[in-house]
């Protein structure tokens, strides 16, 4: 065998066993994605029947204050009625509905018959850009309330600039972000672990066009096409360069 010869044998096998790691590894990573979006339809499938489910009222409320009793229930429709505690009201920045700028109103509610008070994410409504410090008049009304709506994790928290979103006692009412436990320290309120995204008519001026909850499942789907394309585009290649082009070139050589 000469030593031309005996490199590009060299060469073929090192490229072989390259091509074969990197079909094992991209092809590893798509089932790895086929997983994690059958778990993620799990759960999406989950939520859906727990939605479906009726909604919580009354003495079942009582979950809602029973430490990490709440992953049970969480999106599930609840029925509250109570009081609205509003001096407690936080406006919270830089939230977007409809593509727009604005407030998420939360008001705490003071269950009835029950010391548990929960912090209930009432709506969305714009802000004043003229005058940035403005709160929007809102109609809270007084005495008893009925609330309809879904249990929901806190806020969701945003990038805070200047330390923005801190909670000391005294701060406007104009908040970054909304941290459950801090708020309970700071009012002295018996805050359940959960917020309620209240549901049903918008009559008050406040819109709830809440996000439809979402597992991301059509993105592992993705991801795994993607990876599972280039398993196939790595084989193709392979096989045309190392192959199927190796064969015409001997075959061309054997040629008198």
């Amino acid at each position: 065998m000469t030593p031309r010869r005996a490199l590009a044998d060299w060469r073929f096998w090192l490229v072989t066993v390259a091509t074969v790691a990197a079909v094992a590894g991209t092809a590893a990573l798509g089932r790895w994605q086929l997983d994690r979006a059958a778990q993620k339809q799990a759960l999406q499938s989950a939520i859906d029947e727990r939605m479906r489910l009726p909604a919580l009222e009354g003495g079942a409320l009582a979950v809602l204050a029973a430490p990490g009793a709440q992953d049970g229930v969480m999106h599930r429709p609840v029925l509250l009625r109570g009081h609205w505690l509003d001096r407690h009201t936080v406006y919270l920045d830089n939230r977007q509905m409809q593509a727009r700028q604005g407030f998420v109103v939360v008001t705490p509610l003071r269950l009835e018959g029950s010391p548990v008070v929960v912090a209930v994410q009432r709506g969305w409504v714009p802000r004043n850009f003229q005058d940035r410090s403005a709160l929007p008049a809102l109609d809270t009304p007084q005495g008893l309330v009925e609330v309809a709506g879904r249990i929901a994790p806190a806020p969701a928290r945003l990038l805070e600039l200047e330390g923005g979103g801190g909670i000391a006692p005294g701060e406007a009412r104009i908040r970054q972000n909304l941290d459950l436990v801090a708020f309970r320290a700071e009012t002295g309120l018996p805050l359940a672990e959960v917020s309620v995204l209240q549901t049903g008519a918008e009559g008050d001026g406040l819109l709830r066009q809440w996000p439809v909850f979402s597992a991301g499942v059509d993105k592992h789907h993705g991801y795994a096409f993607q990876w599972f394309g280039l398993s196939g585009l790595i084989a193709i290649l392979y096989v045309w360069f190392q192959l199927v082009r190796r064969f015409f070139r001997t075959g061309r050589r054997s040629v008198p």
